[in-house]
C-alpha cells in the first residue's frame, strides 16, 4: 500500500518525518517479521525524497532496534530474542552443556479473569486472560510464570490446544493474532515463595525467590503483556561486562 505523504509537522527534518511514517506503517502491520521492506530507492521514489534521506531514516529505525539489515537480502522487521533475555538471570545449563537451552513449558492454568489493579493499569483493561506456566530444564523446575494479556486483543487464546502454544508465546501472538512484540522491560527484585510458587518450584514456602516482572510492548508502544516469573533465588545469576 503506497503512502507517499509524510507527517505534516514540517518543523522536523524530512528523515525524521519519514522515520515516523515508516514506523506507523510497521505498527499498522503493513510488513511482518518475514517480509522485506521496500528498497531505499523505492521509498525515495514513493516519498519524493533523496536516497540519502531515506537511508538516514531507515538507519534510525535500525539503531532503535526496530529494523535489521540482512546482507544481500534487504531490510526486515527485527525479531528480538526476548526469551533468551528472560532466562539469562538463572542457571540454565545442565552438567555437560556448553550453552543455554530454552526450558520446556508446562501449562498449569489458563482462564479469563479480572486482572489485579496494577496489572489492569499497565494493560489498560481489567478484562484479561491469565496463563500460568511452569518452565523446566532436564526435568528440574526453573521458573513459575504468571502472564496476563488483554482478552480483546487475543480472542480465543484461552481455548487454543496446549500443545499448539509451545514453549514460546511471542510467536503465537504474531502467528495467531497478528501482534508483534517489539520490546520489553524487565524489572528484577527478590521476595519469598508463597505456597503455590513453592509447590511448583519444589522449594519450601518462605524460601527466597527472584522475581522478574516483564511488560511487553507492540511497535506503537502499547503494553500488550504483563508477566512475572519467579525462580529459586539460589539459581539466580547476573553478569555484567564492563569495558
Amino acid at each position: 500500500m503506497l503512502q507517499p505523504h509524510l507527517p505534516s509537522d514540517e518543523r522536523l527534518p524530512a528523515y525524521l518525518r519519514l522515520r515516523d511514517a515508516l514506523a506507523a506503517r510497521i505498527a499498522a502491520g503493513e510488513w511482518g517479521p518475514d517480509a522485506v521492506l521496500p528498497s531505499e530507492n523505492a521509498l525515495a521514489r514513493d516519498h519524493h525524497l533523496s536516497v540519502g534521506t531515506v537511508r538516514k531514516a531507515v538507519q534510525h529505525l535500525v539503531d532503535e532496534g526496530l529494523l535489521e539489515r540482512r546482507q544481500g537480502s534487504g531490510t526486515y522487521l527485527r525479531k528480538p530474542a526476548f526469551d533468551a533475555t528472560l532466562f539469562r538471570f538463572f542457571q540454565m545449563q545442565t552438567p555437560g552443556e556448553d550453552g543455554q537451552s530454552i526450558p520446556k513449558s508446562q501449562l498449569v492454568a489458563r482462564v479469563r479473569v479480572t486482572a489485579p489493579g496494577p496489572v489492569a493499569a499497565i494493560l489498560g483493561t481489567a478484562d484479561t486472560i491469565r496463563i500460568d506456566r511452569l518452565r523446566s530444564l532436564s526435568g528440574r523446575p526453573i521458573l513459575a510464570e504468571e502472564i496476563y494479556v488483554p482478552a480483546s486483543r487475543f480472542p480465543g487464546l484461552e481455548t487454543i490446544a496446549a500443545h499448539d502454544l509451545g514453549p514460546l508465546l511471542y510467536p503465537v501472538y504474531y502467528d495467531r493474532f497478528g501482534i508483534f512484540v517489539a520490546r520489553a522491560i524487565d524489572d528484577v527484585s527478590f521476595a519469598t515463595a508463597d505456597a503455590g510458587t513453592a509447590a511448583l518450584l519444589g522449594i519450601t514456602e518462605g524460601d527466597p525467590v527472584a522475581e522478574i516482572e516483564r511488560t511487553a510492548f507492540t511497535i506503537d508502544g502499547t503494553a500488550i503483556e504483563w508477566r512475572i516469573a519467579r525462580g529459586n533465588a539460589r539459581n539466580f545469576r547476573y553478569r555484567s561486562r564492563i569495558g
